[in-house]
């Protein structure tokens, strides 16, 4: 079977939330839509993988599963995961359970209106469930991100996506890319729309990031992205010409 998308979800010890966070993938796009779900564990050290595994068999689920031998970042958990989708369409969501699946043909609905070769559909989570201080931060870290790319994105640290493969493999890739995805596909021409999402409590474990220390990272990142778009080139084809068959 050649899915028609593919469901990222990159995760690290997350065995509390990832059983019922397939289920919920299955019962939101197998009467819509042919898909796989690929799961990067990201040097877990408790049963994510397993959990998953053993889910997806009894709901007759298609799954893969890649392991990282030690944890490498969320962005790189994303890479090894696309690489080995074979949907011709990615979603990325947070396998912590806090992206709702039922959102997920919304995205799709989204993009399946698009004309360009290259786009984003970004998930915005207008009515946060987090803690005021989470919240805080989170939106001081967009205010610095939107004022210095502009990248039209209100909640860039929102993990649900939908992009084409292609275009995920197309950019240059580095540590905490993920997060500045709108902006690097708007780089390469690309179409960047946003659709406003659900947010949701996780019901098991803790977060394995913290949003003040992202913010303040991220300014280097950001500075990377703002040195990668003044180098970008943009030709306009005039005409072309080939003598082959």
């Amino acid at each position: 079977m050649v899915p028609y998308l593919s469901v990222v979800l990159p995760a690290k010890n997350e065995q509390g939330n990832i059983g019922l966070l397939i289920r919920e993938i299955y019962a939101s796009l197998s009467s819509k839509y042919t898909f796989e779900i690929v799961l990067t564990d990201d040097g877990s050290d408790d049963n994510t993988a397993q959990v998953a595994i053993d889910t997806a068999k009894e709901i007759g689920c298609h799954l893969q599963v890649i392991y990282h031998a030690r944890s490498c970042g969320q962005s790189t958990a994303v890479l090894s995961a696309v690489k080995h989708a074979k949907g011709e369409w990615i979603i990325t969501s947070d396998a912590d359970g806090q992206n709702d699946p039922n959102d997920y043909p919304k995205l799709i609905q989204q993009a399946a209106q698009l004309n360009s070769e290259h786009f984003c559909v970004a998930g915005y989570r207008k009515k946060r469930l987090d803690t005021a201080w989470v919240r805080f931060q989170s939106r001081v870290a967009n205010n610095i991100r939107q004022k210095l790319l502009n990248d039209g994105v209100p909640d860039s640290g929102c993990g649900l996506k939908l992009f084409p493969k292609k275009t995920f493999l197309t950019l240059p890739y580095f540590d905490h890319m993920h997060r500045f995805l709108p902006a690097l596909i708007k780089r390469i021409d690309g179409e960047v729309v946003v659709c406003q999402v659900n947010h949701r409590d996780r019901n098991a474990g803790v977060s394995n990031y913290n949003a003040w220390n992202r913010a303040w990272v991220g300014i280097v990142d950001i500075m990377g992205v703002i040195w990668l778009n003044k180098r970008a080139k943009h030709p306009v084809i005039a005409k072309t010409f080939s003598n082959q068959d």
